[in-house]
């Protein structure tokens, strides 16, 4: 069983930067981000493959969010410009245990404790 710990979360103004981390105690493979608002159903928010050459982002962080890995640490990132109120949930990394394209949160296996993003006006 991978354990994942996720950190860098934190209270940021609007228009702000903040730099998710999540480590994972061994191998993963696809990797992805995913937040739950109060009162709302968790969404997807990235995802990228074992290579990185499959990336996705959902419409609503789209060419302010960049998702990256470094395999070598079994580290992944989340890099959030441009913060928004609505941006505020928690944010729960996620990983596969096979190399899947996991598009869905049935399709992660692994899952970390999650860290609180407050994006205030």
């Amino acid at each position: 069983q991978v354990q994942l710990v996720e950190s860098g979360g934190g209270l940021v103004q609007a228009g702000g930067s903040l730099r998710l981390s999540c480590a994972a105690s061994g191998r993963t493979f696809s990797v992805g981000w995913f937040r739950q608002a109060a009162g709302k159903d968790r969404e997807l928010v990235a995802r990228m493959s074992w290579s990185g050459g499959h990336t996705y982002y959902a419409d609503s962080v789209k060419g302010r969010f960049t998702i990256s890995r470094d395999n070598a640490k079994n580290m992944m990132y989340l890099q959030m410009n441009s913060l928004k109120p609505e941006d505020t949930a928690v944010y729960y990394c996620a990983a596969t245990r096979i190399p899947v394209i996991a598009t869905t949160a049935q399709g992660f296996d692994y899952w970390g404790q999650g860290t609180q993003v407050t994006v205030s006006s």
